[in-house]
């Protein structure tokens, strides 16, 4: 199962690493843009003393975030994987899809401004088709309502806001957010990029943004330790995206649910911070709460060159608090030979299936896939930094001096406006353009599924390989038949060149038009720009000094928009002989139940978002999606339509799933459409984190079988009763009766992970039901 490089080490292990005591540093502004609101070292400082005498034991780096963010360090109980920890993060950071139904859901709390520096980022909106400046100038008038919406939302409430054409949210908040030691949530699943800064940035569902919003502290299940204990030194091909794909291959898409990866070892000195935000980034595929390095010299640099002297300093001093404790213990240990580690291809349509590139050849063929290359695509927020552009560029430079274009559609996305400044100054933009690339927009684009493709049929069998982070089915283009593959964008750009699954740039030949045989030479680039960043054109809204004058306006008539009303609080009964809406068979993720793509303009109207509820996820009964039988007329209809009669008939439902349910987008979206059309309970053999809390915050009941085998004792046909909710307590099951239509029953266990404060989100009706309670 492990490649040369990769090692498991046993459970329970332990890291030697020194640990000394200062005093934090004082008033150090967390960001240009917030000048008076200053990092708070001293809060990390005093809780780790208190948890230090309590625990009696060293620390591992994400235990000193983590816990240096407690609400209340000399009560709070502490016990890996099973207390809720109560936190005060320090930074709150939305997208524009998700930022819409939060913003919406901060309003119905009544509550005049945030509590905790926080910014909204266009990045989500603009569909990728033709090149950066019309694409631009489209999403602009398309989206302008949500944009406008979005804009004094943000103004009226003192948030910061990125407009469109900013860049993507996480290459944002690592050039002017993230420092080490931060606690960071952001409704992305993505967020967790801002680990390559020594933060601890969590992805989460709106809901527990505003939570954070509101000052309501934030709880998150105590976190498992996993140590990936990096040696050696990256060289030649291998680029910080292989760690994580050669990590996803060995911990697979739920390996990591429950626990922060933490990196360490002398190996973590040869990475860059842009290339640890790589790693972490897309960490989120291994389901893991986030990924975090400790302080580095590289982050350091990176903090200078981006315009924050005093918080690399303020770091540099606090470093003690920064790198994990001589002794501490993990978990579980991975060991990674970054000398000996080669670049991997991983896909398709799921992210940890790893193939060596040196093997990717044969194992193509061996498995059918698509030979023929239709395109390639680089950039996005995992990989669009200076370094990825450089080294990229000077493969691109290589082939063009030899005579050589692209074989496959070639698209380029920078992440950031800073990022295309800079890439357009030095000349790297033009290399791929002449090279046959084109430039998108500053925005996530078809790593969200926002491509307008036209060179492929949907239905039509075909190969891509980018350098995103996700690659499930329909992920990027809605075409099922498309065969997803993720790398590093080293070695997207010579696969482009390529056009074949065939073709391994570090063996083999191009021929080029003179007829000489051209082989690509490793990679090479900078880490920094020489000259520094150019910050481009200033897409950035401050938060006015006087936001009493600033009305937000919601049409009514909107299909875009649509204000809140409560969900209805819990009835006080059990839940008797409800139908099953949908049997799930096999992976469903955030996708399968709220597809982004086109649905993506629907995001701030939870009546039109609801109309994708589930209509991705494939029926066991007849293996088709968004087919289902209504149980009352009998009838098959779209998922969401059936829905809508048991709804309008007063009849609940309840989904039933397979493993990992809920696995991807941090989007609340899945859980409010559930919600909103007349679910109660959801239950399947496992659930991601994000979305298990997700529907817990929406007043809906997350179940997982005691005995994941019972999942194929219930048929579709069955009615269900959830019994025992008058008594609903923390780590007490539930009984769930099965009744079959002869009449006949029986009795089978279920499982829950609710505490006693989300308890009371169910009895509320949700959490933002309890929220709005309180002030009022």
């Amino acid at each position: 199962m492990f490649s040369r490089s990769a090692t498991r080490v046993l459970k329970n292990s332990t890291l030697g690493a020194r640990r000394s005591m200062a005093t934090a540093p004082q008033k150090v502004p967390m960001s240009i843009h917030e000048p008076n609101k200053y990092i708070n070292y001293q809060r990390i400082e005093d809780n780790l003393a208190v948890v230090r005498k309590r625990l009696n034991r060293p620390l591992t780096l994400s235990e000193k975030i983590i816990y240096g963010h407690l609400d209340n360090a000399a009560e709070q109980d502490i016990q890996r994987g099973v207390s809720y920890l109560q936190l005060r993060p320090d930074r709150v950071v939305c997208q524009d899809a998700t930022a819409q139904m939060a913003l919406l859901q901060f309003m119905s709390a009544g509550i005049p401004e945030v509590a905790v520096p926080s910014s909204v980022h266009c990045d989500h909106l603009i569909l990728g088709e033709n090149g950066a400046e019309s694409d631009l100038v489209r999403a602009k008038d398309v989206n302008k309502e949500v944009y406008d919406f979005l804009a004094t939302t943000c103004a009226k409430y003192n948030l910061g806001f990125w407009g469109p054409g900013s860049g993507i949210i996480h290459q944002i908040v690592i050039e002017n957010y993230a420092f080490p030691g931060a606690l960071i949530i952001g409704t992305d699943s993505h967020t967790p990029n801002g680990g390559g800064l020594g933060a601890a940035a969590i992805g989460v569902g709106g809901a527990d943004a505003v939570d954070v919003m509101a000052g309501i502290p934030w709880e998150l299940k105590c976190p498992k330790a996993i140590g990936i204990k990096l040696t050696g030194r990256l060289n030649g091909w291998t680029s910080p995206k292989d760690i994580i794909l050669e990590v996803a291959g060995i911990l697979t898409v739920k390996g990591g649910t429950g626990a922060i990866v933490e990196y360490f070892g002398p190996g973590v000195e040869s990475v860059s911070a842009t290339g640890m935000g790589t790693v972490c980034n897309m960490g989120a595929e291994i389901g893991a709460t986030t990924s975090v390095f400790p302080f580095t010299e590289s982050m350091h640099r990176y903090l200078v060159s981006t315009s924050r002297p005093e918080i690399a300093e303020a770091s540099r001093q606090f470093a003690h608090n920064l790198r994990a404790d001589e002794g501490a213990k993990y978990d579980e240990v991975i060991e990674i030979n970054l000398s000996e580690l080669e670049p991997r291809i991983n896909g398709p349509f799921t992210p940890d299936l790893m193939t060596p590139l040196a093997k990717f050849k044969d194992t193509a063929k061996e498995k059918d896939w698509p030979q023929d290359i239709s395109a390639c695509l680089i950039g996005s927020c995992t990989n669009s930094s200076y370094e990825d552009m450089t080294r990229a560029a000077s493969l691109a430079k290589e082939a063009l001096d030899a005579g050589l274009k692209v074989k496959s559609g070639f698209i380029v996305t920078p992440g950031s406006e800073q990022i295309r400044a800079t890439t357009e100054r030095d000349g790297l933009l033009e290399i791929f353009r002449q090279a046959g690339g084109n430039v998108l927009a500053n925005a996530c684009g078809p790593c969200i599924g926002q491509w307008a493709r036209h060179d492929v049929k949907k239905g039509e069998r075909n190969t891509i390989i980018t350098s995103y982070n996700r690659n499930f089915t329909g992920r990027n283009d809605g075409n099922p038949a498309t065969h997803g593959f993720v790398a590093s964008p080293e070695i997207v750009t010579a696969m482009a060149f390529g056009g074949s699954t065939n073709f391994n740039p570090i063996t083999d030949t191009l021929t080029t038009p003179s007829g000489k045989p051209f082989k690509f030479t490793p990679p090479n680039g900078s880490e920094l720009p020489a000259r520094g960043f150019d910050a481009g054109e200033n897409t950035y809204q401050a938060p006015p000094a006087n936001r009493d004058q600033v009305s937000i306006k919601v049409n009514p008539e909107s299909q875009r928009l649509q204000l809140l009303q409560p969900f209805k609080p819990w009835d006080g009964k059990d839940i008797e002989n409800v139908p099953i809406l949908i049997k799930v068979k096999g992976k469903c993720t955030t996708d399968h139940i709220s597809m982004a793509g086109p649905w993506l303009k629907y995001r701030g109207h939870l009546d039109n978002i609801s109309n994708n509820m589930l209509i991705g996820a494939t029926n066991i009964e007849n293996g088709e999606a968004n087919k289902v039988r209504n149980q009352v007329t009998g009838e098959f209809d779209a998922v969401p339509a059936t829905a809508r009669y048991y709804k309008a008939h007063n009849i609940p439902w309840i989904v039933i799933g397979d493993e990992n349910y809920g696995e991807g987008s941090s989007r609340e979206h899945a859980a409010m459409s559930v919600r909103f059309l007349g679910g109660a309970a959801v239950l399947v053999k496992s659930f991601a984190r994000i979305h298990e809390t997700n529907l817990k915050k929406q007043g809906l009941l997350p179940l997982t079988f005691n005995n994941p085998k019972d999942y194929d004792r219930i048929n579709p046909e069955d009615k269900l009763s959830i019994l025992g909710l008058k008594e609903l307590t923390p780590g007490k099951p539930l009984t769930l009766r099965v009744t079959k239509p002869s009449g006949e029953h029986f009795d089978i266990v279920v499982d829950h992970t609710f505490n006693e404060n989300q308890i009371g989100w169910f009895h509320a009706g949700s959490a933002l039901n309890k929220i709005a309670k309180a002030n009022h």
